[in-house]
């Protein structure tokens, strides 16, 4: 009898794909199939010719670009060098997950579908288009596919004489078990954050602990928006960066939330533990030392603030002790609750934590071996880049709005990442902040005598500061650059910097302050206003155009 294994590779850049593919092997073990459920590009690409059974999972983001997590897999794929027949032995279906409103909807799932066709593979399903514009989101077209999906599976390797499916009324075993050490145990050296190890560069399995240097706030305090002027150093980090690149940061959840989840799941913070897998093959999860405290895992690790998703509360309602809750539970993670999840989680932007205190008597009776199925980690931030290396050598900033709204809930609700950053005081204390540095989408021209026109209203203007700083030190005077804010002396970010450089003649200037007069000004009527200036630089000057929002 063929060996019933089941390989789920996902691509995900905010974590949607990766919990539909943890779904997928969740119902895979239901089935008992050996199953594994991996990053692409975590996965040796080259044993995908050993491999009887795949499923794909993956995301479309930006303009048609595959996300983070499956970047290499994607340039191996379409090497012209692969025979056409190297996947012949291959079973596949490939569930995509994008958003209608943009056109290259689902371009990713679509071309993968079409390049393993290509290479041989032997598809049991049409490529599944789920869509984030439907009323029930993407899972409108996963629910439906995934039933089609387990039949086809089912009738190529039929479950073992005596076995049956394991219902949905049985709860599986958690992915890791949690040993907590003896209280008497010696600590570990350190739980915090190691410097990068000299000669590699910093990426986000080992990410760079540095020193922030200033935390300003640029806008007034009466504006509505708190903005910050933030600086690191990277000095010996070997981070080199361009304009136009991002850096990522890694945040953490405030010690009050820390504290209440703590007390909500009656945890004690200073317990030490080490995680065991239950199962062979599976890897520990990246970042979390061994030994840990409960402390630094929800910390730094567990999502306690991101919006949960219908797989949370499928799970919570295993631990539910009281039945009204467990009703409720259920309903959430029903086809038919969607809806009501909806307006429950996603519409008010309910916080996990928020959520676990709605249901009091589940979240008491939660197994601690289940945090980490239960709560996604904390994913990085990335930042636009601010400053240029040739204008502040081994220093970095970043421009960052704190993320500050209100919604029905009382309570407003705030950005994890940048509420952390803007709460860390240099002056108090030695502060590190965990971060690496990615390429970015935007290349500014190497020809210094082409003109750059620079379209940055807000903080969309930080790219576009570090490019200007990179310029005016490479002696280019060809800058021009429209920025907008809502008042001049409230939120136009950097106005001393930008009026030395007019003075001096490396910058041309066009401000639109949209709430200091009557009607409402924006930056595309100073472009309308100044179009003979922008044209003569496009059609004579050959000059590039840049916008960030």
């Amino acid at each position: 009898m063929a060996e019933r294994r089941l390989l789920v590779l996902f691509g995900s850049q905010t974590g949607t794909a990766q919990d539909t593919a943890e779904r997928i092997g969740r119902e895979a073990k239901r089935r008992h199939l050996r199953c594994q459920v991996q990053a692409l590009d975590s996965c040796d690409v080259a044993n995908l010719i050993h491999e009887p059974l795949v499923v794909f999972v993956c995301a479309t983001t930006g303009q048609g670009d595959p996300p983070d997590n499956m970047k290499m897999f994607w340039r191996f794929l379409f090497r012209k060098n692969l025979p056409a027949g190297s996947l012949c032995q291959l079973d596949f279906a490939v569930l995509g997950l994008g958003d209608s409103s943009y056109p290259k909807f689902n371009f990713i799932a679509k071309k993968l579908h079409k390049r393993v066709l290509q290479l041989g593979g032997n598809p049991l399903l049409p490529v599944a288009l789920g869509d984030d514009q439907h009323d029930l989101g993407p899972d409108a077209v996963i629910d439906p596919w995934l039933v089609a999906l387990w039949d086809k599976i089912l009738a190529l390797y039929p479950l073992p004489p005596g076995l049956e499916i394991i219902g949905p009324d049985v709860r599986l075993p958690p992915k890791y078990s949690l040993h907590y050490l003896p209280e008497d145990c010696p600590p570990p050296d350190s739980d915090v954050l190691q410097p990068t190890a000299p000669g590699a560069a910093p990426c986000e399995l080992q990410p760079f602990a540095a020193r922030l240097v200033s935390n300003q706030r640029l806008t007034a305090p009466s504006h509505f928006q708190d903005v910050r002027l933030m600086e690191f150093d990277i000095a010996g980090s070997g981070i080199t960066f361009s304009p136009g690149d991002v850096v990522m940061i890694q945040p953490q959840n405030c010690p009050e939330d820390v504290q209440q989840f703590c007390q909500l799941l009656r945890l004690e913070p200073d317990r030490r533990f080490v995680l065991k897998p239950t199962e062979p093959g599976t890897s520990l999860p990246p970042l979390l030392p061994q030994p840990c405290t409960i402390r630094h895992l929800v910390t730094h690790y567990l999502d306690i603030s991101c919006v949960p998703r219908r797989s949370f509360f499928e799970l919570l309602a295993y631990f539910s002790t009281s039945e009204l809750e467990r009703e409720k539970l259920q309903e959430f993670s029903s086809a038919q609750g969607q809806e009501e999840l909806f307006s429950y989680c996603n519409r008010p932007r309910r916080t996990t934590l928020e959520a676990l205190w709605d249901f009091p008597h589940t979240t008491a009776a939660i197994p601690a071996d289940y945090l980490l199925d239960l709560i996604p980690r904390i994913r990085p931030r990335a930042f636009s880049i601010a400053s240029s290396m040739l204008a502040h050598p081994e220093r970095l900033q970043i421009l960052v709005a704190v993320v500050r709204y209100r919604t029905r809930l009382s309570k407003p609700r705030r950005g994890l990442c940048s509420t952390w950053l803007a709460s860390l005081n240099p002056q108090q204390s030695d502060v590190r902040v965990p971060l690496w540095v990615k390429k970015g989408g935007m290349k500014f021209p190497t020809d210094p005598a082409t003109p750059v026109i620079m379209i940055g209203p807000g903080t969309g203007v930080a790219p576009f500061r570090a490019a200007i700083q990179e310029r005016v030190a490479l002696g280019c005077r060809g800058n021009c650059l429209f920025f907008g804010c809502r008042h001049r002396d409230r939120d136009f970010y950097c106005q001393t910097e930008w009026e030395e450089l007019v003075a001096k003649g490396f910058l041309t200037l066009f401000t639109a302050f949209s709430r200091d007069q009557e009607e409402k000004v924006y930056v595309q009527h100073r472009i309308q206003e100044n179009r003979r200036l922008v044209w003569e630089l496009l059609s004579s000057g050959n000059a590039h155009v840049y916008l960030a929002g």
